[in-house]
């Protein structure tokens, strides 16, 4: 399977330089880091998740929706 292409990268630039200091740190800490990012991620993902369900919730309330079975809903994307 072929690595995806990326941009070549400045030398100076804060991700290269992110690279570089993580390259530096012991194979330990770079798997630290790894899981920390990772944890991260999932609660910035259920973050973004609760407020969308947030937000429909309040549309819900506020009488913001329709009924109607999916062939409505796919002839009202037609028009």
């Amino acid at each position: 399977m072929a690595e995806p292409v990326t941009p070549p990268l400045q030398k100076n630039s804060a991700f290269q330089q992110a690279i570089e200091a993580i390259e530096a740190l012991s194979i330990d800490d770079q798997l630290m880091l790894i899981h920390l990012i990772q944890q991260r991620l999932k609660q910035q993902r259920r973050s973004a998740l609760l407020q969308q369900v947030s937000e429909v919730e309040q549309e819900y309330e506020a009488g913001n929706f329709k009924m109607g079975s999916v062939a409505d809903l796919m002839a009202e994307l037609d028009d």
